[in-house]
């Protein structure tokens, strides 16, 4: 007791984590609740607020009774989110229907009708692509899985939680709007709107003539702050709810991608970090504004004022074993197959090491929701390839490892050429950070020293407690950044080498050849 520290909010895809961590950036216990997703006709992906809400208040009283800090000890409250979503809520921020989440695309017509025109370059209209490249670093995806398409998803659909909007919020900001009653979202939050003019960093906002080009209404659209402003005040009434003091100051915060980043320690140019949770990023910061249209990826505003990082996302990677474990190994009907045990992925390492590198020539591809990066395609789908008679559960399981890290390669190389440098070592982190295995699958497919950080599976409350206590004026970026520490270094194999090499151009083949398939199997809709 009576060591100072910020409560800390992960609100992720499949679980919300809450954290108590030191002023020294030193993580003093943590609480996780997990909530369900619904997956709908269409493309669509949807979670309820409330849920989100219950799961936060019942981590954040577990916490609090825990006895690693008492609530006197907390001096704020830190949020990230998963990125890319968006709710809908009235003027004193009630959710006006279920969050609509990054993997929903069901406004893929509605933005491309937005973004169309003639002459037509990449699939966009070519002077809206040159203005809109201008001045945000990117244009809205043709996937319909950015916050905008959300929008203009509702605004064409759903005329009536349209025009009863207030605004609409990215899940962190819905959270930080839970907290404090106050509606705002940060610099790097709004991105994904594309509606801001980041051409300087350090001065992000609205373009009118971006907001027009949309059909928006600029009223709808929340005021803008920096990651590192005091968005308000814990209210009382919710101060109740969680068992804190009220008036705790509540940092802007930042979206995962970007809380990820600092809390993987890798803050400064071209140091980058690979996450693996339920979905998969590859990134670094870097000095100035760029984008690569063919690969999907641009720098936009990171959490740090004044700093851009590039921004990409695989849609499914530790989702794809998920998907194993729940709908291959331990389904439950009518085989009558018991629930996972509580060490399943413990047990699936081991299963992983009975089979060779390589996986026996059996491939996994990865694409179980469409992908964004390196190539943006919401039709495309995962599988198993070369499975042959004499296939075993080890070569099934290792190969799943494997396709999300050929999938990882390919970012990689798009990564090489866009910073114009090789990036090496990779800090790791993320639930997929834990396995051992897939650390050393990671370090052989990519070619590079993996480094897992220690406690991955903590990176984002990390990064969320560090924007607050920059905030709070108790820590700068620079000290904190070195204090996150490495585990274990893994090394590439020689011996490896020429098996994913082989195994990464048959991956890439097998999208070439398989793409006009895909097209017509999907072609309704994500």
């Amino acid at each position: 007791m009576g060591k100072s520290c910020v409560l800390s909010i992960d609100l992720g895809t499949s679980a919300c984590k809450v954290a108590l961590v030191s002023i020294d950036g030193e993580v003093l216990d943590v609480a996780t609740r997990e909530y369900p997703l619904t997956l709908l006709p269409g493309g669509g992906a949807e979670q309820d607020p409330e849920q989100w809400w219950e799961a936060i208040r019942s981590a954040t009283q577990t916490l609090l009774t825990r006895g690693s800090a008492s609530p006197g000890d907390v001096l704020g409250i830190g949020c990230t989110a998963q990125w890319s979503g968006t709710v809908a809520v009235d003027g004193t921020g009630r959710a006006l229907r279920p969050a609509i989440i990054w993997m929903d695309a069901r406004g893929a017509r509605h933005v491309q009708a937005m973004t169309d025109g003639w002459p037509r370059v990449a699939g966009y209209g070519a002077m809206k692509l040159v203005r809109w490249l201008t001045r945000t670093g990117g244009i809205p995806a043709g996937s319909g899985k950015d916050s905008i398409a959300h929008i203009l998803y509702l605004q064409s659909e759903e005329h009536r939680i349209y025009d009863r909007t207030a605004c609409f919020l990215e899940p962190k900001d819905y959270l930080n709007a839970r907290l404090t009653g106050r509606l705002a979202a940060t610099w790097d939050s709004i991105a994904l709107h594309w509606v801001t003019d980041n051409r300087d960093p350090s001065h992000v906002h609205y373009d009118a003539t971006l907001v027009r080009d949309l059909g928006m209404d600029m009223a709808k659209l929340p005021p803008l702050i920096r990651s590192t402003d005091v968005v308000g005040t814990l209210s009382p009434q919710v101060a109740r709810e969680l068992g804190l003091p009220p008036g705790l100051p509540v940092a802007g915060g930042s979206p995962d991608v970007q809380s990820a980043a600092v809390g993987s320690g890798a803050t400064r140019d071209y140091e980058p970090h690979l996450y693996l949770g339920t979905s998969s990023w590859l990134t670094c910061h870097v000095p100035r504004k760029k984008t690569d249209v063919a690969h999907n990826m641009a720098t936009l505003p990171s959490a740090i004022p004044g700093r851009y990082f590039v921004a990409n996302e695989q849609e499914t990677a530790g989702a794809c074993l998920t998907f194993l474990r729940d709908n291959l190994l331990y389904h439950e009907d009518e085989l009558g197959t018991g629930p996972a045990p509580d060490d399943v992925l413990r047990r699936l390492d081991q299963v992983a090491a009975g089979a060779p590198p390589g996986a026996g020539g059996v491939l996994f591809t990865p694409w179980l929701y469409g992908e964004r990066t390196p190539i943006e395609d919401h039709q495309v789908r995962g599988g198993f390839y070369n499975v042959s008679l004499s296939t075993r559960r080890p070569e099934l399981v290792r190969a799943v490892l494997e396709g999300v890290a050929l999938n990882s390669r390919w970012l990689l190389e798009a990564m090489d050429g866009f910073t114009g440098r090789t990036l090496d070592p990779i800090r790791f982190i993320g639930g997929g950070a834990r396995s051992e295995i897939w650390c050393q699958v990671m370090a052989d497919v990519l070619g590079r020293r993996i480094d897992q950080t220690e406690r991955p599976l903590e990176a984002n409350v990390r990064g969320a407690a560090a924007i607050a206590l920059v905030t709070l004026g108790r820590a700068s970026f620079e000290e904190l950044a070195p204090r996150v520490r490495v585990g274990r270094s893994y090394t590439p194999r020689s011996d490896t080498r020429a098996v994913y090499d082989r195994a990464f151009a048959a991956f890439r083949e097998i999208y070439r050849r398989n793409r006009p398939v895909y097209r017509r199997l999907n072609g309704g809709g994500a």
